[in-house]
C-alpha cells in the first residue's frame, strides 16, 4: 500500500507538471472495487441484443411476408387483366364474319363448343397464367348488345387468390378484371 501511495503521488506530480492528464490520473486513483462494479454492470447486458431481436423479429418478419403477399396480388391483377384482353380480342376477332384461309367459319357463338360462349372461356382459361399461389381462375363472356359487328364484347376474368399472411387465419381474395371491345369481323 505504501509503495501505491508513493506512485500515485508521483503520477500527480507528473500530471500537475503535464497540464490535461490530470483528471486522466484522477481516475485512474479510484478504489478498484468501483471500477470491478462498471465492469460487471457492463455484463449484465449480453442477452439484451437477443431479446430485442426476440422481440422485434416476428413484426419485422410479418411485414416482410405480407409485403410479398401484397406483390403477389398486384402481381396476379395484372396477369388476369391481361387474360381478359386477350379474351376480348380473341371474340371480337372471331365474330359472325370470321373466315378461315381455307373457307370455313371461325365464328365464336353462343352455341359454339358445349355452353354459352365456351369457347371464349376455355381459350381465355387455357392461355395460363404463372399460377404462383394456387388459385382457380374463372372467365364470364357477354355480348351485351348481342353478336353483331360493331356490337361490344365483355370478358370478364376472376381469380381466388388464397393469400397466407403471419398471424392472420388463411383467407381468400377474389381479384376481378373486366375488358370491352367491339367486336370487329
Amino acid at each position: 500500500m505504501a509503495s501505491q501511495d508513493v506512485n500515485l503521488r508521483q503520477c500527480d506530480a507528473k500530471a500537475t507538471r503535464s497540464g490535461g492528464l490530470l483528471t486522466l490520473f484522477r481516475r485512474l486513483r479510484q478504489p478498484a472495487a468501483w471500477r470491478n462494479r462498471n465492469r460487471e454492470l457492463a455484463g449484465c447486458e449480453n442477452g439484451q441484443s437477443l431479446v430485442e431481436f426476440a422481440l422485434v423479429a416476428p413484426i419485422m418478419f410479418g411485414f416482410v411476408f405480407g409485403l410479398i403477399e401484397a406483390c403477389l396480388a398486384f402481381y396476379t391483377h395484372a396477369c388476369i387483366s391481361e387474360l381478359a384482353r386477350e379474351g376480348t380480342r380473341y371474340a371480337a376477332f372471331h365474330g359472325p364474319s370470321c373466315m378461315t384461309s381455307g373457307g370455313s367459319s371461325c365464328e365464336v357463338t353462343a352455341t359454339s363448343g358445349t355452353g354459352s360462349y365456351s369457347s371464349v372461356n376455355s381459350y381465355v382459361t387455357g392461355l395460363g397464367i404463372p399460377n404462383l399461389c394456387g388459385g382457380t381462375v374463372t372467365a364470364n363472356t357477354t355480348y351485351p348488345g348481342g353478336e353483331a359487328v360493331g356490337q361490344p364484347v365483355v370478358v370478364t376474368v376472376s381469380y381466388v387468390f388464397p393469400y397466407h399472411l403471419p398471424f392472420v387465419t388463411q383467407s381468400n381474395l377474389t381479384l376481378t378484371s373486366q375488358s370491352e371491345m367491339y367486336i370487329l369481323q
